[in-house]
């Protein structure tokens, strides 16, 4: 077994320069060398006509051309694979191999381009002009054009469109207008060719990349539809209708079972060295022994491998671990609040409207839940040791973290009682558990999902923990995933609480995405006036440029979400990431082990 571990401190270093470069110069060069590379094995293997050696190279470990790489995941995808409108992770399994954007970043968090060649800020950092790389299809062989960029960022404007990547938009010029359906034409995006896009913010950004860094999704395809009807489209449902610019396309599937794609021939980065790429859905407890028999090749995001499974993996001879730490944690919300079912039709996020769960109103009864969870208990009994509690939505691996800032809730069975006492709850009839301050049964609804084994564990530890403290907690049977999270995002009224993980995937610690008042992914539907002020303030500029004052700012948003407790932080903890001496040309990266894949290959032993 061969390991390599990326530390806390590394990270965190690594992170610091994400956004504050002004143009992507030394980027595009690092990235043509990568693509020169791949092109010197592709060669290399065509122009090499004796089988005998081809064979050769192969006992060696070089490069081999064709051949197909199997991977693993453990839950089946939503199938929703359209990027716009994809919530869940292992959709995105099959997007990262199909789509692609404008910049990505690489193993050391660092922006390079992808579709775009070249791009510059203007003096007042409002103003962004991308060129565009004019040697690129899609996969019915259409070219890539600016046209592809507006349209898909003017569908994520549009009145019609009901998914939750908003943030990409809100703040470019005429978002506002625009969305509210008072204007036909979005003014934040436009094409000034075919192969030049300008972006313009209402206000100087600090993170230009990451905010035109999204998916970009073809116009010709879904020109017919309007925003809303895209979410239905056969391209967006159907694997084997996707149309996107990456090294691999779908061809087959069983649902549930496997989702077989093959490579892109005309794809701009080279042709992949692999014919094709196999996701197989497989059930945690078989993994270990597919892996060790040679029947899959790789367990990577967003699983990797299980604690309760990482001694037997390291000990296999054939495998390599990469271990990054990990920028995502889990975590069990509140719901504060739950949005009406016309707003919830209508993909509505107003927080004038949102109906309070008097359940968890009280600051005082989520303190004493936070008191009442041992989670240290569940980092050595769930993860193995694998991990550290969490006191704030910013992991250790964050440039953004800061030990100091938020409240610290260990665990103190007393302490939450006397928080319950304080805010009203007695246990009026003396069978162990509070009534509420009316003197009615007071219970929580916990509802969690399938496939990760460590979070459906927590479900029970945390039900058996509130029950010392007197705390009555209801767990709802496990759903899938995607079961799980339509519920979560449509606020169904008897949920109160419930697990699920969040990753900061870009490395920039803004956390509005999903704190933000009126954001999609604010799934306990919390407000506070001074968090949208701190949040604000952090990415301001011209103040926003230094770093040491983002990181300020986030301390004080901190010790105030701490305080506040929208949600119970549980854990982050370290990666898993495995694949056997059979794969090749992986590129080892903390937020996103699928980019460069036309560079994978597999040898024969």
């Amino acid at each position: 077994m061969k390991r390599k571990r990326l530390g806390y401190s590394t990270v965190a270093a690594l992170s610091a320069g994400l956004v504050l470069a002004a143009c992507g110069d030394v980027n595009d060069e690092n990235f043509e060398n990568d693509n020169a590379g791949n092109n010197d094995v592709n060669n290399e293997a065509d122009n090499n006509d004796n089988e005998d050696e081809e064979n050769d190279d192969a006992d060696e470990g070089e490069a081999q051309e064709g051949g197909n790489a199997t991977v693993a995941m453990y839950s089946t995808p939503e199938h929703q694979f359209n990027p716009i409108y994809y919530t869940s992770s292992y959709d995105n399994n099959i997007i990262e191999f199909a789509y692609e954007s404008l910049f990505a970043q690489d193993e050391e968090l660092e922006f390079y381009n992808e579709l775009a060649e070249d791009w510059e800020m203007n003096d007042d950092q409002t103003e962004m002009t991308v060129e565009l790389r004019d040697d690129v299809t899609w996969h019915d062989g259409e070219e890539f054009t600016a046209d592809d960029v507006v349209f898909t960022y003017t569908m994520i404007a549009s009145p019609e469109y009901i998914g939750v990547r908003q943030d990409y938009v809100d703040d470019l010029v005429g978002y506002e207008e625009f969305s509210a359906g008072d204007t036909d034409e979005f003014e934040g995006v436009r094409a000034e060719d075919d192969h030049t896009v300008v972006f313009e913010w209402e206000e100087p950004t600090v993170t230009p990349q990451y905010d035109t860094g999204y998916y970009i999704i073809p116009e010709h395809v879904f020109e017919d539809a309007d925003a809303g009807e895209i979410e239905e489209h056969p391209a967006s449902t159907d694997p084997e209708e996707i149309v996107g610019t990456g090294p691999f396309q779908m061809s087959e599937y069983e649902e549930g079972d496997y989702y077989f794609l093959e490579k892109y021939e005309d794809y701009w980065g080279g042709e992949p060295n692999l014919d094709s790429v196999t996701w197989e859905v497989i059930d945690q407890s078989v993994m270990t022994g597919l892996l060790d028999s040679g029947d899959i090749d790789a367990v990577f995001e967003p699983d990797g491998i299980e604690p309760v499974d990482l001694d037997t993996v390291e000990a296999m001879d054939n495998i390599n671990m990469y271990q990054p730490q990990d920028l995502g944690y889990q975590y069990m919300g509140f719901k504060l609040a739950h949005r009406p079912s016309e707003d919830v039709e209508n993909a509505v996020y107003d927080v004038d409207n949102y109906e309070t769960n008097e359940k968890l109103e009280d600051p005082r009864v989520r303190q004493a839940i936070a008191y009442g969870v041992d989670r240290e208990a569940m980092v050595e009994g769930l993860i193995h040791g694998s991990g550290q509690v969490l006191h704030a939505p910013f992991p250790e691996a964050s440039w953004a973290y800061d030990e100091d800032a938020p409240v610290k809730y260990e665990y103190n069975v007393e302490q939450a009682q006397e928080l319950m006492e304080e805010a009203g709850y007695e246990d009026v009839t003396d069978d162990g558990y509070y009534e509420d301050p009316d003197g009615e049964e007071y219970t929580l609804n916990l509802e969690y999902p399938t496939g990760n084994e460590p979070r459906e564990r927590a479900a029970t530890v945390i039900e058996q923990n509130l029950e010392e403290v007197g705390i009555r907690v209801d767990v709802q049977s496990p759903r899938e995933f995607d079961a799980h999270a339509t519920r979560v995002e449509e606020d169904e009224p008897d949920m109160d609480l419930y697990l699920m993980g969040w990753s900061l995937a870009s490395g920039d610690p803004d956390p509005s995405a999903i704190f933000g008042a009126e954001a999609a992914y604010n799934y306990p539907r919390w407000y506070s006036e001074e968090s949208e002020q701190l949040m604000e303030e952090a990415t301001q500029a011209p103040d926003a440029f230094d770093q040491e004052y983002r990181q300020e700012k986030y301390a004080e948003w901190a010790e105030h979400v701490s305080e506040e407790l929208p949600m119970l932080f549980l854990w982050s903890m370290e990666n898993n990431f495995a694949y056997t001496d059979r794969l090749g040309g992986v590129t080892e990266n903390p937020v996103n082990m699928y980019k460069n894949t036309h560079e994978w290959y597999v040898t024969e032993e």
